[in-house]
């Protein structure tokens, strides 16, 4: 950095970068400072990249730290960049290139000293960093009223808020959404969830609090809009006189700012720029998920989370509540496209995960939607794909589904559309099949995918709740997915006759023996606990839709016999007796109907019977309705989680894996 610098392997030769930190104070009326934010460097946006940079940078920021107490140097540089973004919006309005490219230039040094900083030292030591001055022989290096660290806080949100979205200032915007970033990374560091602190106190209480609406309603937006990085040409207009705008900045039309058309979300060195074109949008999205997951104090909520909780759709024309004191609007037409196309990246799931779990407004309007499948689609390839997804990333399109299944109206509009070749379900061709059959098949398709690998009881609960719920509304359930409901009826079937028959064994051989029994008993509830389940899902439909599920019918005379083993078991008894009706009044119908029958006689012998079979002949059972219930402290879960993604998918930053304190790296 510092004038003409163009590589990473000339950091710590340049002269200007040796001024800023050496042991000499710099004035900040000297013209040092122009030619030091003049620079052409290439920034970073993989990672491979990013860790290069930041290994150039620590020798600089360790001596700047040890020589700043007397020069004041890092806050002369701060001071530079705060009296620049005073006029950033006129210098926008006035299309002054040069000037927001230096500011820009400014705040990603600053952002480069502060991610060395906050590795090196505690809140406390930073802070003080902001506060040295120029010592004058004789005098403290601590001097001013002003809190520069604040000033800095605030400059930068106002940034964020004030600067509108343009060609000429998407690169500031993403740094100065990155440097907040870089403030909040103290969390990155420690193992346990940081309650309190500067950043912290500043963010959530301060000057920058009367922003919050704002701020959030800017970052959705930023995701919303989903621009992408704006080539060099249309940055750099070579002036047709020449004159010094051209003459500065020519030479970084193809350098610095070819940064913002690379990398992206979870990109890796070499990825392909057309990949992941929206750092904007992306880090954007990063910070908003760490703001609205900071825990609340000890006497305040969290404002940004009131934010995220309470904003209403801009055609909500009735007055703002006044007991929502962050409220804004927004259009939830593009909020709900935008989540609709992005729900690839975990962070995209994670904040509709949020918004539907905190946004009333917001989750009645999704609802509404006659198009949920395009919502509902990308949350099903999250979940079929399971294999090559990380585990929070399922936990949250399973919660997402199980949350949409809580409403009734929801569960019988997913069997009226109809889908036609889904490209990625490839054990089977499905030409045509309804949202309901599918949802189906993708989560008993989990299920099976959980007994064989990772055995995670939280993942069962909560497939079989979201089950449950749909159970009395399965209408016309296609073929294929009636068979898989009777499928994994058998396969858990075939698993509790197994785990009874490990059980037998290890008791008649320890007989005698007074070690310890493998816990074959707990093996065995859970199972059957499961069991139970999948016979309350087949019985709610049964009582409740029966005539609109034929195929779920022929299914179950297909397979009857393996309902025999659990017909007088006493965990089961109650719920085997409607089964036992059904399929008993339907085996006599067939009977009655002749024997070598074609599969098109015996479906038309079911849907006769399904019309005369008499509604009272089935036992009523209590509705199965299961509603999911954020855990006790959830902190402990997203906190780490947000983090993760920040880590993985941050645009520009790189941390050492072996300073990560938060998370153990296999789940980052």
């Amino acid at each position: 950095m510092g004038a003409n610098t163009s590589q990473v392997s000339d950091l710590s030769d340049n002269a200007s970068l040796k001024a800023l930190v050496g042991t000499e104070s710099v004035s900040e009326n000297d013209p040092f400072w122009n030619q030091l934010i003049s620079f052409t460097f290439i920034s970073p946006t993989n990672s491979g990249d990013s860790k290069l940079l930041e290994e150039a940078v620590v020798p600089l920021a360790k001596t700047l730290i040890e020589n700043n107490p007397r020069t004041g140097n890092f806050g002369a540089l701060v001071r530079i960049f705060l009296g620049r973004t005073k006029e950033l919006k006129i210098s926008t309005e006035c299309k002054d290139q040069l000037f927001i490219w230096q500011a820009h230039n400014a705040l990603f040094m600053i952002r480069c000293l502060l991610k060395v900083f906050v590795r090196e030292m505690s809140e406390a030591e930073l802070h003080q960093q902001f506060c040295y001055q120029e010592r004058a022989p004789g005098c403290c290096g601590e001097t001013g009223s002003e809190d520069l660290l604040e000033e800095l806080l605030l400059n930068l949100v106002h940034l964020i808020v004030e600067v509108p979205l343009l060609d000429i200032t998407y690169s500031i915007l993403f740094e100065a959404v990155t440097t907040l970033l870089v403030f909040f990374s103290y969390q990155l560091l420690h193992k346990d969830i940081l309650r309190d602190g500067l950043v912290y106190q500043h963010i959530m209480k301060g000057r920058c609090l009367s922003l919050t609406s704002r701020l959030v309603k800017t970052l959705l937006y930023n995701f919303i809009r989903q621009e992408k990085c704006p080539p060099a040409t249309h940055i750099f207009e070579p002036k047709a006189e020449g004159g010094l705008l051209y003459g500065l900045a020519s030479g970084v039309a193809s350098g610095l700012w070819s940064v913002f058309t690379l990398g992206g979300a979870g990109s890796k060195a070499g990825t392909d720029q057309e990949n992941n074109p929206l750092p904007l949008s992306n880090q954007s999205l990063l910070l908003l998920l760490v703001l609205t997951n900071l825990t609340d104090g000890p006497d305040w909520p969290n404002p940004y989370r009131q934010a995220i909780t309470c904003f209403r759709n801009t055609q909500d024309t009735s007055s703002l509540p006044v007991d929502q004191p962050h409220s804004f609007q927004i259009n939830f037409n593009s909020l709900y496209t935008a989540l609709c196309e992005q729900q690839r990246s975990d962070q995209a799931t994670l904040l509709l995960y949020t918004l539907l779990h905190q946004n009333a407004n917001l989750k009645t309007y999704i609802l509404s939607r006659t198009d949920m499948d395009n919502l509902v689609l990308p949350i099903l390839e999250i979940l079929y794909h399971v294999e090559e997804r990380n585990s929070h990333h399922v936990y949250m399109a399973l919660i997402i589904l199980l949350i949409l299944t809580e409403d009734d109206a929801f569960n019988r509009s997913i069997h009226e559309v109809v889908l036609k070749n889904i490209f990625w379900y490839s054990e089977r061709s499905l030409t045509e099949i309804s949202l309901g059959s599918l949802l189906i098949l993708v989560v008993i398709r989990t299920i099976q995918f959980n007994m064989t690998r990772t055995r995670d009881k939280y993942l069962h609960t909560n497939c079989l709740a979201a089950l449950a719920n749909m159970s009395a509304q399965f209408r016309c359930l296609h073929q294929y997915a009636a068979q898989r409901i009777i499928s994994l009826f058998a396969l858990l079937s075939k698993k509790h006759n197994k785990v009874l028959e490990q059980a037998t064994q290890s008791l008649r051989g320890r007989q005698g023996d007074n070690t310890a029994l493998p816990d074959y008993a707990q093996d065995l509830n859970v199972i059957e606990e499961v069991i139970r389940m999948m016979l309350e899902i087949i019985n709610s439909c049964l009582c409740n839709s029966l005539h609109h599920n034929p195929n779920l019918v022929y299914a179950l005379l297909y397979k009857r016999e393996l309902f025999e083993q659990f017909r007088m078991h006493p965990s089961f008894q109650d719920i085997m007796q409607n089964l036992d009706t059904v399929i008993g009044f339907f085996s006599q119908r067939l009977e009655q109907a002749g024997s070598d029958l074609s599969v098109e006689r015996v479906q038309e012998v079911i849907m006769k019977g399904a019309q005369a079979l008499p509604k009272d002949r089935l036992k009523k059972f209590p509705e199965l309705k299961f509603k999911y219930v954020e855990e006790d402290q959830p902190e402990d879960f997203f906190i780490p989680y947000v983090w993760s993604l920040v880590f993985n998918s941050g645009v520009g930053l790189y941390w050492n894996p072996h300073g990560i304190e938060l998370f153990s790296m296999d789940s980052g």
